[in-house]
């Protein structure tokens, strides 16, 4: 491929009706690349879930995809509450989503699971008060 692609994502608080639509976006782009339809699931599911998340818990934020010959790396900004507790973030099922979110079918507690599980690599820094940055890649 040659020269990186660097997309850019805005992704607003509160905004369940948009919810998903940067990491369509991404998958719609990632097709017209040719990349392998395993690789474009695998991408989709991390972008997926932390984009809700960001939507869900994190007053939004910014995601910033680098498409590159090796693969595919998602770095997602926000300035949210920040995660407390990163072990218990990280259990599948554990969730702070309140119960008007639950109700919308959103906040079942699998996100950050998610990404780790479809993930190369994958890790979190997070300050409370100030905000988390969740960096994933998913290799070629």
């Amino acid at each position: 491929m040659g020269e990186d692609m660097v997309l850019t994502y805005q992704v607003d608080s509160d905004d369940f009706t948009r919810a998903g639509e940067a990491s369509s976006s991404l998958k719609r782009t990632l097709k017209q690349l040719g990349i392998p339809a395993d690789i474009i699931r695998r991408i989709s599911i991390v972008m997926y879930e932390g984009e809700i998340n960001m939507v869900i818990h994190a007053h939004g934020g910014t995601i910033t995809v680098t498409i590159g010959d090796e693969g595919v790396e998602m770095v997602l900004k926000d300035t949210g509450p920040g995660i407390p507790d990163i072990e218990k973030a990280m259990q599948a099922g554990w969730s702070t989503a309140s119960e008007e979110v639950r109700a919308q079918g959103f906040g079942a507690g699998m996100g950050l699971p998610n990404m780790k599980k479809n993930a190369d690599t994958f890790h979190i820094d997070t300050v409370l008060g100030v905000g988390t940055t969740v960096t994933a890649a998913v290799h070629f």
